[in-house]
């Protein structure tokens, strides 16, 4: 059993925005062993569509398509599904009312427009989408010799999409599979090391048809491996699972930081807090980033918040970044200051911060070197300022 994602939208094949649904919708079809065999990107047009679907269709039993379910005149896929199915187009009552029911509840009049978003091509089935007002189809369509392809298309909308992946499209997934085990997954989230730098560590984990599988992603300077076993039953495949992560806790140390949706920033907060400590922050180079990222994790946190007590952002003039991280520590009344420097030149035409640790063990200053380019270089430095208070924590714990 094999899959190929098709992407729609003039936005993806002009290059002005970049398709990371098919990217997330490989992975979880890999993770239930379903290899995805070809990867197409289409425009908003009729006969591209129609063509992409149909050399789909023969190549792959299984097709998953993001995008085109929208109101406008340019939202092609309900059209090119039932064009390429041979059958008309058809009125659902119960989603043209679940449309209305979310204009409605929002105060607002549903355009007619989006009636279009409720026509489905005759004798497909509806996937609901509980997060948006495209619902998405689910039809069968002429395959290769002998057999059909099934089509699962979703909204490009990333949160509507995966939600409604998990909810509908993956059961019905498994449901086709010829071996219908548990699958189970966990993340492990690394920071302090490049993708390949972390693969390198990991002795021969990261291979095709390994058992649990391990793949690796990279967003934002943050690793996460993904562990996925099949087995009889979950725990089959926790048992499975238990050795692996031990692998990679052993191998990565301190890089390992979190486990499924933990963010660098959860990570550090929880161990000032186990430190029975607080921190506050001040910056110039990140430019509100370390503050942002801290206020928003110490609000994840609940009634266990109050661990930032504040942070204070400036658009230059902090070069003495070892007076300023105890002036953060006075400032806000806690135990740990953190603070990052202007941007500066340093080696090779590279920028640079310098970032400083203040607590009752005296003051630490490091350099951290930009990379990553224009965009993503400025969030790395954040969550390396934020990620080396971390350290110096886990130091403190264990001396």
């Amino acid at each position: 059993m094999h899959a190929e994602v098709i992407a729609i939208g003039d936005e993806l094949t002009s290059g002005q925005r970049l398709d990371t649904n098919s990217r997330w919708m490989a992975t979880e079809l890999g993770v239930l062993g379903v290899p995805v065999t070809f990867h197409t990107t289409v425009p908003d047009t009729l006969e591209a569509g129609i063509e992409a679907f149909r050399l789909a269709a023969a190549r792959a039993p299984i097709v998953v398509v993001t995008g085109g379910l929208g109101p406008t005149a340019d939202d092609l896929t309900r059209d090119v599904l039932a064009a390429v199915a041979g059958v008309p187009l058809d009125l659902s009552g119960d989603a043209l009312a679940a449309v209305e029911a979310r204009f409605s509840k929002r105060g607002m009049p549903m355009p007619e427009s989006n009636r279009r978003q409720a026509m489905f091509p005759r004798g497909s089935r509806i996937i609901p989408n509980p997060e948006g007002t495209a619902p998405g189809i689910d039809v069968d369509l002429p395959g290769g010799p002998g057999r059909a392809c099934r089509v699962f298309a979703l909204p490009g909308v990333p949160a509507e999409m995966k939600v409604m992946w998990k909810a509908t499209v993956e059961p019905a997934v498994m449901a086709m599979l010829p071996d219908r085990a548990t699958i189970v997954q966990r993340r492990i989230k690394c920071f302090g090391a490049g993708e390949s730098a972390v693969e390198a560590m990991l002795p021969d984990l990261v291979r095709r048809g390994r058992d649990p599988l391990v793949g690796i992603t990279a967003h934002e300077a943050t690793i996460t491996l993904r562990i996925a076993a099949r087995g009889r039953d979950e725990a089959e495949c926790l048992a499975k699972m238990a050795p692996t992560e031990a692998i990679i806790r052993d191998c990565l140390g301190t890089i390992a930081y979190g486990v499924e949706d933990d963010e660098i920033e959860d990570a550090v907060l929880a161990a000032v807090a186990s430190s029975g400590k607080s921190l506050a922050s001040v910056e110039s180079g990140t430019a509100g980033r370390v503050a942002s990222l801290l206020a928003q994790a110490d609000g994840r946190r609940g009634a266990t918040g109050g661990v930032f007590r504040g942070g204070s952002v400036m658009p230059a003039g902090l070069a003495d970044v070892r007076t300023a991280a105890e002036d953060a520590r006075r400032q806000w009344t806690a135990a740990v200051g953190l603070a990052v420097g202007d941007v500066r030149p340093a080696a090779e035409g590279r920028r640079a911060v310098d970032v400083a640790i203040a607590d009752d063990a005296g003051v630490t200053v490091l350099e951290h070197v930009f990379g990553g380019g224009v965009d993503l270089a400025p969030n790395r430095a954040a969550k390396t300022a934020i990620n080396l208070v971390r350290l110096r924590m886990l130091e403190g714990n264990a001396s």
